[in-house]
């Protein structure tokens, strides 16, 4: 049966014509071309272009973004191939700070400066840059200028931050590749303290810019809703990171955020759901701050020291305020939070909504912030924007200059995070102590800023610059120097065979190592095999490194030898060195033991930390809560997140630095090594355990076989079995940390290449780069040009 088509207008006797003139113009078909087979086929809308939603994310929001791993590559920076720390060093440091000091104190029309000094400002912008590094994972911090891009570009406590930057411009632009925003930020901050009197005690360079958006890192569970720009009402939320309300059991701030709110750096300066309660208030500091590797003297410090200046704007209601930076109109060109309200700016600025200065000085270094706050009884009130702020009962109280109009002054102001420190009795008595002596006080304050911008650097030995500080901290994982020199390749082989004679397998061998060094995060630089902190506490007791603990010992008695026979002067070998070689060794003889000859590269150099080096509970952080690389899972891990392992896994590899490819071919690598945590069976696809096979990547492409889940029908399976599928035998078990290399799309592409035919070879070349560079991961100390050793290169297996 035919059935005919509806008429439309377009192909009707009177309009016909005109339509195919049109269609003839613009290159499209009318309904009736279609139906006689007129060719091309087009449309007169357009939908979309890359990007558009819905994309991959909208579709299928629970997919593992295995492309997060090359976010903010080469391809993305303009600047790739530039020696960062030699332009660094080509600039003069005191022209440069000569410069921002001149730029603090002249003020523009287009964003005039509170008190005519922009340097209130710049503490705010370089803090607010720094202040978003969280140790549990070691992201945020100032190290990548992230402040440029979204989201934090645009949280609610980032308002104005975009004018602070704009107004730096003008030097960035003169000092151009040698000067990343990152480090010119927080030595702006430094600058701006110094201008108002207060010392600082060092700066270190050696931040390069990030090119593009974090996409990645987790900042909390709230949805903002970005359509409503004006509404601040809905960013600063805290719904969904806290376990239960503020005083009830089992109050918890959810891991690994330290931020109390979405959209803020540390906490709603009005207390907990803008409650006004400073005992509330002070809960909050103390578990952002400490989420935040701060102690309660650091906490304090912090806040009364930046207290000590500026002020805080709230001239105008929040829902009279334009869209952030990212979603501001074109022709706003980045700048953001758009203020119709008299100047726009002066004293018409809105930026957290609290209108007020803490003190009647607030471009100087002094203590009178403290001293207000403990020598008057305080009120809540309102500010012109609504907010909820506290003023002096006692109208004979200092006042504070109105920043922009001569002659006009204003009550003093706190906030409820203010009053928390006087409620609060541990944080009471440090700022009694620190009322009594400001001297120590200004010492304890030199000392949390500056952990507070460099705290996600690394090692001392990455700064750069003259002003690097004197003093070693704890917070920098301080080594000691090494005092003798390193081990040549004569002595590197006499070492190998001494390794070999002590009958560890290769697996045990190979397993110790990788724990050794599978600790380092490329977020703050933290963790790695140099130091040989597998030794010490807490990573020796940790459940996951059990395993290591005899072989440890083992090789503590190769090194006692070597060192003990070793000539007055001459070379000796850390512990740290001896766990990486043993590994060396352990992937040589495995590769030998596949039928490949390779050499794998070693650096030696390391040295030994000692446990006063060592800060138990800031390393205690880096124990994992999943290591997919050793098939680990902490214990009640299905009790404390209903994150799916894989998830976890793909953050470890993105904190190791790791491609996609080298993800895969490490994981394989391990597997066939037999470096499951426990000594387990799971992922291990291989008959050969300790050979360099291919076997874990043609076990699991291999359609011989299918898989079954081994813990019980319904929820989430995380063990399972692979069973023959013609006689359903099992053959081997896993993991959701092994099946993900076979389930998901990019990782499988990868494991393809590896389980080819001709993928033998590339596999151990590969799998032997990968190794070198986690090895090698916190190596700061050597410039590969330069190694005291030529290292051997990951050439191509034989």
């Amino acid at each position: 049966m035919t059935t005919n088509p509806p008429q439309h207008a377009a192909g009707s006797a009177g309009t016909a014509g005109t339509a195919g003139t049109a269609a003839q113009a613009t290159g499209y078909t009318t309904y009736d071309d279609v139906l006689e087979g007129k060719c091309p086929f087009g449309g007169s809308t357009i939908g979309g272009a890359q990007t558009t939603p819905p994309t991959l994310s909208d579709w299928y929001p629970d997919r593992l973004r295995v492309e997060q791993l090359h976010r903010d590559g080469a391809a993305a920076d303009p600047l790739a191939d530039l020696d960062y720390p030699a332009a660094f060093a080509t600039i003069d440091l005191d022209e440069l700070k000569a410069d921002i000091t001149a730029l603090l104190t002249t003020s523009v029309s287009w964003w005039p400066s509170d008190y005519g000094n922009y340097a209130p400002q710049m503490i705010r912008m370089a803090w607010h840059a720094a202040g978003t590094y969280r140790i549990a994972d070691g992201r945020g911090g100032a190290g990548q200028a992230l402040q440029r891009f979204a989201p934090i570009s645009s949280w609610w406590d980032n308002g104005n931050t975009d004018k602070s930057r704009r107004l730096l411009w003008p030097i960035k632009q003169k000092y151009g590749a040698a000067l990343s925003w990152a480090d010119l930020m927080i030595l702006t901050g430094n600058c701006a303290l110094e201008v108002m009197g207060f010392p600082t005690i060092g700066f270190g360079g050696g931040r390069r810019d990030a090119w593009e958006a974090d996409d990645a890192t987790y900042w909390g569970p709230e949805h903002l809703d970005m359509t409503d720009p004006g509404s601040y009402d809905d960013m600063v939320d805290r719904s969904g990171r806290w376990s239960t309300e503020p005083g009830e059991p089992g109050y918890e701030l959810q891991q690994p955020l330290a931020a109390s709110h979405q959209a803020l750096i540390y906490v709603n300066p009005e207390g907990p759901n803008a409650n006004g309660d400073p005992a509330a208030s002070a809960v909050d500091i103390r578990i952002t701050f400490g989420r935040m590797a701060m102690n309660d003297v650091e906490t304090v410090a912090l806040i009364a020291g930046g207290h000590a200046f500026g002020k805080s704007h709230g001239a105008v209601p929040a829902d009279q305020i334009g869209a952030p930076p990212e979603i501001a109109p074109l022709e706003a060109m980045g700048l953001g939070w758009h203020n119709p309200v008299g100047s726009g700016n002066a004293e018409h600025t809105m930026t957290n909504g609290i209108e007020g200065s803490w003190t009647p000085n607030p471009t100087q270094w002094d203590n009178d912030y403290l001293k207000n706050l403990f020598a008057y009884e305080w009120e809540q009130t309102r500010s012109p924007a609504g907010a909820l702020q506290w003023t002096p009962k006692d109208a004979s109280a200092p006042r504070t200059p109105d920043a922009h109009r001569p002659g006009v002054d204003h009550a003093l102001m706190m906030m409820t995070s203010d009053i928390a420190l006087k409620v609060d009795p541990v944080y009471r008595e440090v700022c009694e102590r620190f009322l009594a002596d400001f001297d120590y006080f200004t010492d304890e304050f030199a000392k949390a800023w500056h952990k507070l911008t460099h705290r996600d650097m690394g090692p001392k030995s990455r700064y750069l610059g003259p002003d690097v500080a004197a003093e070693d901290f704890i917070w920098q994982d301080p080594l000691p120097a090494r005092e003798h020199p390193v081990v040549s390749e004569a002595d590197v082989e006499r070492l190998k065979q001494a390794v070999r004679a002590t009958g560890l397998s290769a697996s045990d061998l190979a397993f110790t190592a990788f724990s050794s060094a599978v600790t380092h995060r490329e977020s703050d630089k933290r963790g790695g095999a140099n130091g040989a902190r597998i030794a010490l506490a807490p990573q020796k007791d940790w459940a996951v490194n059990r395993r290591t603990v005899p072989v440890v010992a083992a090789l503590r008695d190769v090194v006692a030898e070597f060192n003990a026979s070793a000539a007055d002067g001459g070379a000796r070998v850390s512990l740290a060195d001896a766990v990486v070689l043993a590994g060396c060794v352990a992937v040589e003889d495995a590769a030998a033991a596949a039928g490949v000859t390779t050499r794998v590269p070693f650096t030696p150099g390391r040295v030994d930390a000692t446990q006063d080096q060592t800060d138990v509970a800031q390393f205690q952080w880096l124990a994992p809560v999943v290591d997919g690389f050793r098939n680990y899972e902490q214990d009640d891990l299905a009790s404390v997140t209903d994150v799916a392992p894989e998830r976890f896994f793909l953050d470890q590899a993105a904190l190791l630095g790791l491609t996609a490819p080298e993800w895969v071919v490490l994981t394989g690598g391990l597997r066939v090594l037999g470096c499951n945590h426990d000594g387990s069976a799971h992922g291990v696809f291989t008959e050969r355990v300790g050979a360099l096979t291919t076997d874990f990547f043609t076990t699991l492409t291999s359609m011989d076989f299918q898989w079954g889940t081994a813990d019980g029908e319904g929820g989430r399976s995380t063990r399972f079995t692979l069973d023959d599928r013609e006689t359903g035998v099992q053959v081997h078990t896993a993991t959701r940390n092994d099946l993900v290399f076979g389930a998901n799309a990019q990782l499988r592409a990868v494991a393809e290449v590896y389980a080819s035919r001709d993928g033998a070879e590339r596999f151990v070349r590969d799998f032997v780069a990968v190794w070198d560079k986690v090895m090698m991961a916190d190596r700061y100390d050597v410039d590969p040009s330069t190694a005291p050793t030529p290292r051997v290169p990951a050439a191509a297996a034989r």
